[in-house]
């Protein structure tokens, strides 16, 4: 097993970087339709440098994107060379292991990006296809691969989801004009980007004050998406009214609101909110408490969207790994509610800042650790 410091030249001027490429591209592909699981992407080129096969994973319980890669190169796959964005899955999930079909289809050689993280992984792909004497080189296009990952990173080093923080803010800071108003700020044009967020991620958080303010529905509206979506209220009271909007559309995906146990042993509260199709989970009241228990449910990436209470507690118990800022044009003044209540935030200090004008406002995202 070697670990790719370069690019190799292969085949005259293409390189393992340009084939990792096209690996990466097809990865892409499965954004918002492979959770739990990684979004893999492969390409399978032969002797004579030549792609014979492609894919992407599909959705979880399907295949990976290794097989599909492999399925479309059939017997001509004997010899080539396979370009993977995670290394390849040696347990049996869902799936069989993908290091067995690799080896059986006699690849001479696989380029990987990254090892998984995954225990039941981590390195035993690899070791489990030098043992039948495929070549495996490691860390082409690591960087772009571990980006694409991040919720499954996330999920697996940390136990939690991959956090996003997002907000509407106005351009002196605040997010309402008082505290309890519904303060809409952002145009259809941030709107519509926002909806295509949600589209890909695993699920919305907000606070219990949110519901009992704008009584949102928390769907993803205007923009395709493949997999069921779930809201999450943190709610240490259950103070979340069993007659919401969010619990008329369950069908759209789980409700589960995160309290502390001394609510969730009280029927009278608990049962019409069960009634209702939300589902009770009990945590010790943190923000991270709560996270972990997403974790244990394989939830991936969570978009936080509020209120002010719920994202400063994010914030001050450094579990934001993401944050995205819509910043319209428009002053509240002082008698408004502080994004973060107040507490420091530069957008300067983001990672990796970007910034894209929507209509006449402003998104402004970026890591506030740096991907990891």
């Amino acid at each position: 097993m070697s670990t790719s410091t370069g690019f190799s030249k292969r085949n005259g001027d293409v390189t393992d970087a340009d084939y990792m490429a096209r690996a990466l591209f097809h990865a892409a592909r499965g954004r918002g339709r492979t959770s739990p699981n990684p979004t893999v992407g492969a390409v399978i080129v032969s002797a004579d440098g030549v792609v014979i096969g492609h894919g992407c994973t599909e959705r979880a319980g399907q295949r990976h994107g290794e097989i599909v890669a492999l399925d479309m190169a059939g017997l001509r796959a004997r010899g080539g060379t396979m370009y993977c964005t995670l290394e390849p899955c040696c347990h049996m999930g869902r799936t069989g292991p993908c290091v067995e079909r690799i080896a059986a289809a006699g690849v001479s050689r696989v380029v990987a990006a990254v090892e998984d993280p995954n225990p039941l992984v981590h390195g035993r792909g690899f070791a489990f296809l030098e043992s039948r004497g495929i070549k495996v080189d490691i860390g082409t296009g690591r960087a772009a691969a571990v980006l694409l990952n991040q919720p499954f990173f996330t999920l697996m080093n940390e136990g939690r989801p991959f956090v996003t923080l997002k907000a509407a803010v106005s351009a002196d800071g605040y997010i309402a004009e008082a505290p309890g108003r519904r303060t809409p700020l952002t145009s259809d044009a941030a709107n519509r980007h926002a909806q295509r967020i949600r589209a890909e991620i695993d699920a919305i958080g907000v606070g219990v004050g949110t519901i009992l303010v704008d009584d949102p529905l928390l769907t993803a509206r205007g923009a395709f998406r493949e997999l069921p979506l779930i809201r999450v209220i943190f709610d240490r009271h259950l103070r979340t009214p069993p007659l919401a909007r969010v619990l008329s559309t369950v069908e759209a995906g789980p409700v589960m609101i995160l309290t502390v146990a001394e609510a969730a042993a009280r029927k009278d509260i608990r049962e019409p909110l069960e009634n209702r199709g939300a589902t009770i989970i009990t945590t010790d009241g943190t923000i991270r408490s709560g996270l972990r228990a997403l974790g244990e449910r394989s939830v991936t990436s969570l978009l936080l969207e509020g209120g002010a209470h719920v994202h400063e507690a994010a914030w001050t118990e450094n579990v934001v790994d993401y944050v995205r800022l819509y910043t319209a044009p428009r002053s509240l003044g002082r008698e408004g509610v502080r994004f973060l209540n107040g507490r420091h935030f530069s957008s300067a200090d983001l990672i990796e800042r970007r910034e894209e004008s929507l209509g006449p406002d402003v998104m402004t995202e970026g890591y506030v650790h740096g991907p990891r």
